[in-house]
């Protein structure tokens, strides 16, 4: 596989990906993403451009999809409207790209054959009591909460069907919640450390007692990448790395790791219908495959994670105001 076709690269985990599959395979990378708010060129910056091509469009535009399925060994597929918040308020672009996006991508890899990943989330599965001992596994039963998460089970039903019906050579990876360099500042980690370093008030929404399975966004990257070598076809994969912790932990890490005081937050209004917890059973993917995270202590990734955005300011700052606007009219 020489050629991969990233979907969504120039987005959050998209462009870590792209980043990874260049310093640690041979591939040639073209990069189609829309550039919504949350994808930005300046994510691919530094890449070699003998190596990396960027394709701006439309995960819904079926011709263009088609020349470039056609052109490639293997399309890994990150594209996704992903932020729960603004699912609450709008979920039609969910469906324009969760649902029919992944349908025209189906459709053209069915059309040329090419290998297909398919990038999911653990949150199709539902969530968790906070003190009930089982994890997420391959087979837990979908229950999504959202309309993000609703269209991305529907997603992944779609990639399930074309492999049954069609003879796809499609996998599909369900991963718990990424964080570390590139992420939008909308998101918990990267809000919390950019407001300390503007010298406003970290935000936890309600109690802080959701509890969420960290992974490092690099550690993502390798496992996808051992699921695309080694992984076999018509099968799903629990992408974690054991990192449960509660929102509120993990402020009062970010707080403590920037010289503040864990306190040094305020609460605000819940998101309607926050699940409680996940959990990922990543024991496939380990026992079957041989991958394991690199990242293992949290603490480690994070520190990272807070460097990245010190020292990156001119990728974030862009982003910050108009964000903070928005939740501040959300009363968050």
């Amino acid at each position: 596989m020489a050629r991969f076709l990233v979907t969504g690269g120039a987005g959050f985990i998209g462009s870590n990906f792209v980043h990874y599959t260049v310093e640690h395979t041979g591939a040639h990378v073209t990069v189609l993403d829309k550039l919504t708010y949350a994808g930005s060129r300046a994510s691919l910056a530094g890449l070699p451009e003998d190596r990396v091509t960027f394709v701006q469009g439309d995960v819904c535009d079926g011709e263009l999809v088609d020349g470039l399925v056609a052109d490639a060994d293997a399309v890994i597929h990150y594209a996704a409207e992903s932020h729960n918040d603004n699912s609450l308020r709008d979920p039609r672009p969910f469906l324009d790209t969760n649902v029919i996006g992944t349908y025209t991508l189906l459709e053209a890899v069915r059309r040329h054959d090419a290998r297909y990943h398919h990038i999911s989330t653990d949150e199709v599965y539902g969530d968790l009591e906070l003190d009930d001992p089982a994890r997420f596994t391959e087979t837990t039963p979908y229950n999504p909460s959202s309309p993000y998460s609703s269209t991305k089970g529907a997603s992944d039903l779609l990639v399930r069907a074309w492999a049954r019906s069609f003879g796809i050579r499609a996998t599909i990876s369900n991963c718990s919640n990424n964080y570390g360099p590139r992420q939008h500042v909308e998101k918990f980690i990267p809000r919390q450390i950019t407001n300390v370093l503007d010298g406003m008030r970290a935000k936890l929404y309600g109690t802080g007692e959701n509890v969420r399975d960290w992974i490092h966004a690099d550690d993502h990257s390798s496992a996808v990448l051992a699921v695309l070598e080694r992984g076999r076809i018509g099968e799903t994969y629990l992408i974690g790395a054991d990192g449960e912790l509660s929102n509120r932990e993990v402020l009062r890490r970010i707080l403590l790791s920037m010289g503040c005081d864990e306190d040094d937050f305020d609460h605000v209004t819940d998101r309607p219908g926050h699940d409680l917890r996940y959990a990922i059973d990543s024991s496939r993917l380990r026992s079957e495959l041989g991958w394991e995270p690199a990242y293992r202590d949290f603490d480690a990734g994070l520190e990272a994670t807070i460097a990245w955005y010190r020292e990156n300011e001119g990728w974030w700052r862009p982003q910050k105001a108009q964000t903070e606007a928005d939740y501040r009219r959300q009363g968050q």
